[in-house]
């Protein structure tokens, strides 16, 4: 009989450190940084750009993507030190400009880049260096996309695997957000295995992918939770905030909104604010100014408060420093990272 009881407790103690891995319930996040004074301003005085724009770092370079630009989308600075380059890529109709700006990506290998055009359900294919140094320069069709299931935001790894969202229709003006795999050579898509039961169909999430550990997170806008999955879409655990509500998404509070990987940790915006009705009629809220800092398992590590409004960033990998731009009194701005994380 004692064998029976001690061999349930074992069971017992196996099941309670199995879902601790899977299921993270982080009640404090109290390891606060303030490095409002360390955030330095990107003067660019060479191109206006609009409020309404999303940042990359791509090769040797950091590139603007403004959405209400009206003659060039993509405006390229060089990263070391921010000095103005070009501007490529004019909105328009014509073979060599995109009407709806969708999400830009990077082919490192063959050194081209890939550019979504949503208006015209097709992903066009520009040499990165002749983009840059011919202003005559005509893109190739990389590929037609379907205007059932389009691909959203992505991350290439190679031309038979992406890993990104596929938006689908549910009805007039419902969507359901979903990750999946596809291959950009015959078009297959095969949507992940794991979704988080009690997150709903038309879900805002963020996400990012680490070739090198093999996994992705994925965050949610209105949830206070973050994912982490392998490449096969196999759950590898749960993150719980500490306003975690499994009952129904927080529409009247914004999380997370952005997440990049930092070699062996990821980083994520942190919002926790109530939502409003902007003067357009659209839900919104006030941008978050910190980040969270994580390991590739989930672990909590940092807070950092920046106290400035930030709308979108990205990470400079040589340099170890984070790219802003800012809904504030400063557009663009970096953090070095060194000391910090």
């Amino acid at each position: 009989m004692n064998k029976v009881f001690y061999l349930l407790i074992l069971i017992t103690c196996f099941s309670c450190t199995y879902n601790s891995e899977k299921e993270k319930y982080q009640d404090e996040r109290n390891n606060i940084v303030n490095v409002h004074n360390r955030v330095k301003e990107i003067l660019i005085d060479d191109v206006l750009i609009s409020f309404q724009s999303a940042i990359y770092m791509i090769d040797n370079y950091f590139i603007i993507k403004d959405y209400r630009s009206l003659d060039n989308f993509l405006h390229v600075f060089d990263k070391n030190n921010f000095s103005y380059i070009t501007s490529v890529i004019p909105r328009g109709q014509g073979p060599n400009e995109i009407t709806i700006p969708g999400p830009i990506v990077f082919n490192e290998t063959m050194r081209k880049l890939y550019f979504t055009d949503f208006g015209k359900y097709k992903i066009f294919s520009y040499d990165l260096d002749s983009l840059l140094t011919n202003s005559l320069y005509y893109p190739n069709i990389k590929m037609n996309i379907n205007d059932k299931k389009v691909p959203g935001f992505y991350y290439y790894i190679n031309d038979t695997l992406s890993i990104g969202t596929i938006l689908e229709a549910i009805g007039i003006s419902n969507f359901k957000q979903t990750i999946a795999k596809w291959n950009m050579n015959t078009g297959n898509i095969e949507f992940m295995k794991y979704e988080h039961p009690t997150a709903e169909v038309k879900k805002s999430i963020s996400f990012a992918v680490s070739h090198e550990h093999n996994i992705y997170v994925t965050c949610y806008h209105h949830h206070d939770l973050i994912t982490i999955c392998n490449f096969d879409g196999e759950l590898k655990c749960n993150i719980y905030g500490t306003k975690w509500d499994k009952k129904k998404p927080q529409k009247a509070i914004s999380y997370f909104n952005g997440i990049v990987f930092l070699n062996d940790k990821f980083i994520t915006t942190y919002n926790g604010k109530e939502t409003f009705i902007d003067t357009d009629g659209v839900l919104a809220t006030s941008a978050p100014t910190k980040f969270i800092v994580f390991d590739i398992n989930g672990n909590y590590i940092k807070t950092i408060e920046t106290e400035y409004s930030i709308n979108t960033f990205c990470y400079d990998k040589e340099n170890n420093r984070i790219i802003m731009n800012l809904d504030d009194e400063i557009q663009f701005a970096y953090l070095e990272l060194d000391g910090i994380v």
